[in-house]
């Protein structure tokens, strides 16, 4: 029998998948309590703003679709921390 593990990231990938998944039903079951920062909503209305602009700008969603199927994902191990306290890749 395994012990028991001691942190999230002694879980195995598949646990990991998991646990993220619990995670993201469980905040999406509530979302009016998932905090909205100011700057987000900015951003957003910023984005508006240029695509009221400028509507040729935007995609339709099949080419959004298309293009993030596109991408190839890579994750690195650990990120490191910059001069300025963010995080980097």
């Amino acid at each position: 029998m395994n012990p028991k593990p001691t942190s999230i990231f002694d879980l195995s990938s598949p646990e990991k998948l998991q646990l993220v998944e619990d995670l993201w039903d469980d905040l999406a079951a509530t979302p009016e309590a998932v905090p909205v920062h100011d700057w987000q909503k900015e951003e957003l209305v910023r984005r508006k703003a240029n695509l009221m602009r400028n509507p040729a700008s935007g995609l339709a969603w099949e080419e959004v679709q298309r293009r993030v199927r596109g991408r190839q994902l890579v994750i690195p191990k650990k990120p490191f921390a910059c001069a300025q306290g963010r995080l980097r890749n």
